[in-house]
């Protein structure tokens, strides 16, 4: 009788000392975590013991701790964006508003009405300018916002390039430009946006139109499963085009010779439609020629 009262006493201590050593263990996660919470650390929840659920405990807590500062990175990471954003066009609104503060002073003390026509028509412009450096910015500020969603459908390619690129044709006859346009005769269907697709080509159309240099091809085909648009432009300036950063935000080749004001979110923004509409966007220089190509997966 007494070998098993023995026997009990020794398990109630060594229960005892499982009990304490375990209560500790959760002391210490809990400080942990209390420490974590006050300070800014990158710091991971560690450990003395591994039984009695500790290890998964720990782990789970350290994963979620992980996934917490993951979304706080890309949080602050939009927010400098957005932060950036508003800055570069703060100070690309700035050079428009100016001439256009002179241009009216020029059009309040001009007695011809030649003249008067003149810097009216230079005040359209820079306003038209102002206006789409405006709708960028929205557009892009939306596109970075994770919580709107692109509504998306079938939708046939080639009717919506073609209306897009023949919405340039008074631009067109105004340069003296003649592009060679080849596209398949095939209906290619995929799943988009109209308005984001109409989006992208226009900022595709309009970089082209802006750094370009009188040339201009546009096609369109079949390749395996996808349906492919490309738009190249002829330009002399190669060295002006760094291809590997032509679709970030703010990128601007050449902005000193650019015919027009540009926020420098075009591409950025057509590139971030593309991705939502499950597409691929590249660009490349050949000989004289920048092109740049989008893919998207075609419907069965």
């Amino acid at each position: 009788m007494e070998w098993i009262i023995g026997i009990l006493a020794a398990l109630v201590a060594v229960l005892l000392i499982i009990l304490a050593v375990y209560k500790r263990q959760i002391r210490d996660i809990c400080r942990q975590l209390a420490f974590l919470k006050e300070y800014d650390s990158n710091l991971l929840i560690t450990r003395q013991m591994d039984a009695f659920g500790i290890r998964e405990l720990t782990d789970e807590l350290n994963e979620m701790l992980e996934l917490q500062r993951e979304q706080r990175r890309r949080y602050l990471k939009k927010e400098q964006d957005i932060s950036d954003a508003y800055t570069n066009l703060s100070h690309d609104i700035r050079t428009p508003l100016t001439s256009l503060d002179g241009y009216f002073q020029l059009l309040r003390d001009s007695k011809e009405q030649k003249e008067r026509e003149r810097y009216l028509k230079v005040i359209q412009e820079r306003i038209v300018s102002l206006k789409e450096m405006l709708e960028e910015l929205f557009t892009y500020t939306k596109l970075k916002n994770e919580t709107y969603e692109l509504k998306l459908e079938p939708l046939y390619l080639n009717r919506i390039l073609t209306e897009t690129a023949f919405s340039y044709y008074d631009v067109w006859v105004e340069r003296g430009m003649e592009p060679e346009i080849d596209l398949t005769e095939e209906q290619l269907q995929i799943e988009g946006n109209e308005a984001g697709l109409r989006r992208t080509l226009q900022n595709i159309i309009k970089n082209g139109l802006d750094h370009g240099e009188g040339q201009m091809k546009f096609s369109m085909f079949r390749k395996e499963g996808w349906a492919v648009v490309e738009c190249a432009n002829y330009t002399a300036r190669l060295d002006e085009i760094d291809v590997g950063k032509v679709f970030e935000r703010f990128y601007k080749a050449d902005e000193a010779r650019s015919r027009t004001a540009s926020s420098g979110l075009g591409l950025s923004i057509a590139k971030e439609f593309t991705v939502r509409m499950h597409g691929e966007i590249r660009a490349w220089l050949k000989g004289n020629w920048f092109t740049i190509q989008l893919r998207f997966p075609l419907l069965s």
